[in-house]
């Protein structure tokens, strides 16, 4: 029996009261024209995660058990599968490090690069654990800029300039959050020939890689283009935003490379808990078995982000369209405010400040929601940008 996976989209699950991070920040908060304001914020969707996923998980917690887990052939053999089937690209079980989540990850590849007073590099705007890792672990975190123009992209001759004699490692966002770029093969290849120039370690964040949304686009992991530069790539993933199941806790580090490998190890220790047997279990069936659920889903949130796309111009606002993700980078500068957040929560919508991501005077939209309740937010945001001109 075919899934009308559009229906369940339409009709989630209520998220009130239900101990969501995203929904709960404005619980009991009104407008001063009585609305609640819609959360757009924190990168989670509102929909049920695949019915194979449920399933996987129903029958694991029918065992009763739930004591320590490690790391079982089959979640790895889903792992391995899903990178040869959907990017070409072939790896081994061994290299594949399960982790409690993305940021625990960033955080643990920081400390494993290099020594304390070190360098870290990254681009801004970023999602906020990019720079902040270097800096948890006692590292300088160098900051470079996005270009603006023609599109957003990294400036190889700022990125260059900026690289000191104790820079050790660069830290990419692959697909970009909050711009939601795909990168090119020809910009990661200039990425990777200026991290092979000055030896530095590349930390990949590509949690978003399977939710490319524009037609023709194609995520092509870092490690992916040369056996060498696998070999100075930490690559970093988790089934947590296709699948929506990130309160489940997994994610996982793949290290080609036996002793970059043992010194992401070596900078677990102590911090970094069992794996997750759920987790484990969900994200197995996701890989395996998730795939028509994830076409239906990429399908949705295309109609979504062309929606998003009618508020371009609206009193100069500017809109990004993203090229990948469920997020939308929404440029505020030409607006008559300084404080575009307040501006869109007193219309009934909450949004990310883009100060988080290092960029003042913008802000992020999270369209992975039902096509009513976007258009609702949408709505609103409209109406409120049309009595300021």
């Amino acid at each position: 029996m075919s899934i009308d996976y559009h229906a369940l989209f339409d009709t989630p699950p209520d998220r009130n009261g239900s101990d969501s991070l995203k929904w709960s920040k404005y619980a009991g908060r009104k407008t001063a024209d009585g609305l609640d304001i819609l959360p757009m914020w924190v990168a989670d969707m509102d929909f049920a995660a695949p019915p194979e996923v449920i399933s996987a998980l129903q029958q694991r917690i029918n065992h009763g058990v739930f004591g320590y887990g490690h790391t079982s052939a089959e979640f790895s053999q889903a792992i391995v599968g899903a990178m040869q089937r959907d990017y070409g690209w072939a790896i081994q079980p061994e290299w594949i490090v399960p982790m409690s989540g993305l940021v625990s990850a960033l955080n643990v590849a920081a400390r494993s690069i290099g020594e304390r007073g070190d360098a870290i590099l990254t681009s801004t705007p970023v999602y906020p654990a990019l720079f902040t890792a270097p800096t948890h672990m006692e590292r300088e975190c160098i900051c470079v800029p996005l270009a603006e123009q023609p599109e957003w992209a990294w400036d190889m001759d700022v990125v260059k300039k900026a690289i000191t004699p104790r820079t050790r490692g660069l830290m990419l966002c692959h697909p970009h959050n909050p711009i939601g770029r795909v990168w090119s093969t020809a910009e990661l290849t200039a990425i990777a020939e200026c991290a092979e120039t000055h030896d530095l370690v590349i930390v990949s964040d590509e949690i978003h890689c399977d939710l490319i949304l524009e037609q023709g686009l194609r995520h092509q992991p870092m490690a992916s283009l040369s056996p060498e530069l696998a070999h100075r790539t930490i690559t970093l993933m988790a089934p947590s935003k296709t699948y929506n199941i990130p309160g489940l806790g997994v994610a996982l580090a793949i290290i080609p490379d036996t002793g970059l490998r043992q010194r992401f190890h070596n900078a677990m220790a102590g911090i970094t808990p069992h794996p997750n047997i759920l987790g484990m279990a969900a994200t197995a069936a996701a890989y395996e078995k998730a795939s028509n659920w994830r076409s239906a889903l990429l399908d949705y949130l295309r109609h979504n982000r062309d929606r998003v796309m009618s508020l371009n111009g609206l009193a100069g606002l500017k809109v990004i369209r993203p090229q990948s993700t469920y997020l939308a980078w929404l440029d505020c500068r030409a607006l008559p405010t300084d404080n575009a957040i307040a501006l869109f929560e007193n219309a009934g919508v909450g949004l990310s400040d883009g100060r988080d991501f290092g960029r003042e005077g913008f802000v992020r939209l999270n369209f992975g929601c039902t096509h009513a309740m976007l258009d609702e937010a949408l709505n609103r945001m409209s109406a409120c940008l049309q009595r300021l001109t």
